[in-house]
């Protein structure tokens, strides 16, 4: 029988939050929320799913694979050249595509623990040494991550704002780090939900990518309300944009991803409707998980990270049967923590009613 590679067999596959349609299936529920997997609370741009809709009748052409439209529109939104942006089937694609073209077995990944579980797999997959650093009070420690930078040191994950915890790195941390980071390492910035940001002093992430070793990720996953269609993208050099092409498949981003993207884009109105909501939201968990007297992670991304002060995954189950779908943090490490998605004013509103019952018993 053929076996695949020992370091792929040591991968604990990913586990996504759990499906609706799933948890109204096995638990015989009518009504399921779900405020697990950090998606827009109020679902997508009108404008995007029209152009949708205009665009279904003509899936059974191929893509374009160069992203035209969607890529002189985002150049446009930047202010980045059109050769320094590349699009994947999320931004997890892209992780992928990074590994693929500077990772080589032995090799050495560094990364903060807990955090974004992605990045350990792909390092796996890769055949690549781990070097994790530990979160100090759920912040990344920069300063320990660049003493353990070596010559061996292939690629550095920075997640900012960070999952699971929704904390960040400052301008000033991140700049300290970078004045110890090699020409060769290459820093990937993970700014999956910077769109939720609103600290004075989050960094301004582009001003490194005339360093030359700077890849900064970005989705239209979350705040754009786009999760189901997978499209992410990277901002780099020419010369990494044009390394990750080399590695990509011809067709993988979809057409009707690419083109519901390029309306959510030019739909800033939304955008800022969503972040009014999760901005609302954030206010409204704060004060409520204060009175109840549960602790919580500052967060400047549209979840957050609870102390059950006991059991998580007990937690979780719990609210399960209740419909309402969190996240267990078991796997992250977290083993009293659940991540709670912000979600609308209602949905916010039940999962409190459901925590506070629990708080009672």
């Amino acid at each position: 029988m053929i076996k695949a590679r020992p370091n792929i067999m040591k991968i604990q596959p990913y586990e996504p939050g759990r499906p609706i349609g799933d948890v109204k299936r096995i638990l015989g529920l009518k009504s399921v929320i779900k405020l697990a997997s950090n998606e827009n609370p109020i679902g997508p741009s009108p404008k995007a799913v029209n152009a949708i809709r205009r665009r279904l009748e003509e899936i059974h052409r191929y893509p374009d694979g160069g992203s035209y439209s969607l890529l002189e529109a985002m150049s446009k939104f930047l202010r980045v050249p059109k050769d320094q942006i590349i699009f994947g089937n999320g931004s997890n694609e892209i992780i992928e595509l990074a590994s693929r073209a500077y990772l080589k077995e032995g090799d050495e990944v560094l990364l903060a623990e807990p955090s974004f579980l992605v990045y350990k797999l792909v390092a796996q997959a890769a055949g690549a040494r781990q070097v994790t650093v530990p979160l100090k009070d759920f912040r990344y420690d920069l300063d320990a991550m660049a003493r353990k930078i070596s010559r061996r040191t292939r690629i550095v994950y920075i997640a900012n704002p960070d999952n699971p915890t929704g904390s960040y790195v400052t301008s000033e941390e991140l700049e300290r780090f970078f004045k110890k980071v090699s020409s060769d390492t290459l820093v990937i910035l993970d700014e999956a939900y910077w769109e939720f940001v609103d600290a004075d002093d989050f960094p301004e992430s582009f001003r490194y990518l005339k360093r030359g070793n700077t890849l900064i990720l970005r989705t239209f996953s979350k705040a754009y309300g786009l999760a189901g269609l997978r499209m992410g993208y990277g901002i780099a050099s020419v010369a990494i944009i044009d390394a990750l092409h080399r590695t990509r498949q011809p067709f993988n981003v979809n057409s009707i991803a690419q083109t519901a993207a390029e309306a959510a884009l030019k739909d800033q109105a939304h955008l800022k409707k969503t972040r009014a909501v999760v901005w609302e939201g954030k206010k409204f968990w704060y004060r409520e998980l204060e009175r109840i007297g549960l602790e919580y992670i500052p967060t400047q991304t549209n979840f957050i990270l609870v102390n059950t002060r006991g059991n998580g995954s007990l937690l979780f189950q719990r609210l399960l049967k209740k419909g309402i779908i969190i996240r267990d943090m078991k796997a992250y490490g977290l083993n009293q923590f659940v991540r709670i998605t912000i979600g609308t004013p209602e949905e916010n509103r039940r999962c409190l009613r459901a925590l506070q019952e629990r708080n009672r018993q």
